[in-house]
């Protein structure tokens, strides 16, 4: 499982063999049960998560205690509440399975102290931070500037196999309409 990690960096930067071995060993491996929950309000996130295996929500409960999901991770994909970890307060959001899960947690304090001594990794995870910025900003952007037909056919479009596996109302959710809506528009046959 380190191995999917490291093939991941690999993409993005090179690190020696002892620099792999130096990475791999601070990382703790977490396996979570279907809904088993990451993190919840109040409570501080511990670092960053490599996905392995499953699939994961990160979500607030609103002010009308509507689930509002910011955020989905499957296979390959990080996950953690980053405002907890830069500015060290407790968590307002959870991070929850949705499928039975395996993470590799990589410590804050960890991940800090290897950016001293493995630059190269201080570049990957300045990469990913500026990856996950762009999709954020362009989720917005279709939130603002797509009708919710338009933006449920352009995210099927980019993950088909993920809207099989994320159970309609969550994917409604993320998508900024109603379960109800997005029942009306899967039903269109030509969907």
């Amino acid at each position: 499982m380190y191995q999917e990690l490291l093939d991941h960096i690999k993409k993005y930067v090179q690190l020696s063999p002892s620099q792999q071995q130096q990475f791999c060993e601070k990382l703790q491996l977490i396996t979570l049960k279907r809904r088993a929950f990451l993190l919840e309000p109040g409570k501080h996130c511990q670092g960053n998560y490599f996905i392995t295996k499953g699939c994961m929500r990160q979500f607030l409960i609103n002010k009308k205690l509507n689930e509002q999901i910011i955020h989905f991770g499957i296979e390959h994909w990080w996950i953690a509440d980053q405002d907890s970890l830069l500015n060290n307060q407790p968590s307002a959001c959870y991070i929850q399975a949705i499928e039975e899960t395996e993470l590799l947690l990589l410590h804050e304090k960890d991940r800090i102290s290897l950016f001293k001594e493995i630059p190269p990794l201080e570049t990957y995870f300045r990469i990913m931070m500026q990856k996950s910025f762009v999709a954020s900003q362009r989720r917005i952007g279709f939130i603002f500037n797509q009708t919710e037909e338009e933006r449920y056919r352009h995210f099927s479009k980019l993950f088909p196999d993920f809207v099989q596996r994320v159970p309609q109302y969550m994917l409604a959710s993320y998508l900024g309409f109603t379960p109800q809506f997005l029942s009306r528009l899967r039903a269109k046959k030509d969907l």
